[in-house]
């Protein structure tokens, strides 16, 4: 069920932002009173991490790119991702993803807007595409998480680049995704990403960068760019909430 101050929040006319004003504790080690996030744990579970410019995998810092990415480059002409998808981020990804948690979606936005190569991949952006979520899934939560998370961080960091919702629609998978490898993953989204007709405008020629909350394999993200690529992108790099190691 969705997070109840947020639902009243909605009632009244108010943003998701309304959330920040109100005495919380710390979702993570339960400090109160203080943001959603506070900036002890910030600074504790968020450390800098070298990583891989294509994949966004750790690697030591005189490395660019991962051995993978050399022997096979994803389509992807970079990827940033800000945490690592482990303790706490998993949890409060659960929450706010599966749980309905909206009052984590400004803290997680803010998480983002305040990483400096995350701010550059905004800013060297023509467009903004949320990778899509299945109807089915939509209607399962209630809410599409990645709008959300979307409209919270244009409205921190003031990115006017357009939003392309609703240009790629997403085929439902049956089976889960997190149970499969990469190769598995790789057969289970062939095809799954089409294009609206109305969109090729949009996609052609223009620098587009993906958005999602975790990435895992990378296998969605190099799907959904070979069907940009297809359409006529210059570019396709991606911005990562979360990264599974």
């Amino acid at each position: 069920m969705p997070n109840l101050a947020a639902t009243w929040l909605s009632r009244l006319g108010l943003p998701m932002q309304a959330l920040q004003t109100i005495p919380s504790q710390c979702a993570v080690c339960g400090h109160w009173p203080s943001p959603h996030i506070c900036m002890d744990c910030r600074k504790r579970w968020i450390p800098h991490v070298h990583r891989c410019s294509r994949c966004a995998l750790p690697l030591p810092s005189q490395a660019m790119e991962c051995g993978a990415c050399l022997r096979h480059p994803p389509r992807l002409s970079r990827c940033v991702a800000v945490l690592d998808y482990g303790y706490p981020w998993q949890k409060l990804i659960t929450r706010y993803k599966f749980e309905g948690d909206l009052g984590l979606t400004h803290s997680l936005a803010h998480l983002i807007s305040t990483h400096e190569q995350a701010l550059k991949c905004l800013r060297h952006s023509d467009a903004l595409l949320p990778v899509p979520a299945s109807a089915p899934r939509i209607r399962e939560r209630g809410f599409d998480h990645m709008d959300l998370l979307i409209r919270s961080l244009m409205g921190q960091t003031g990115c006017n680049a357009p939003v392309l919702t609703g240009s790629i629609q997403r085929r439902h998978v049956d089976l889960p995704q997190h149970s499969a490898n990469r190769q598995q993953r790789l057969r289970q989204l062939r095809g799954v990403f089409s294009l609206d007709t109305d969109a090729a405008s949009q996609i052609s020629g223009k620098r587009i960068l993906l958005l999602d909350d975790v990435m895992t394999t990378g296998a969605t993200l190099d799907a959904l760019a070979m069907c940009l690529l297809d359409a006529g992108a210059a570019s396709v790099s991606a911005l990562v909430l979360a990264r599974a190691t």
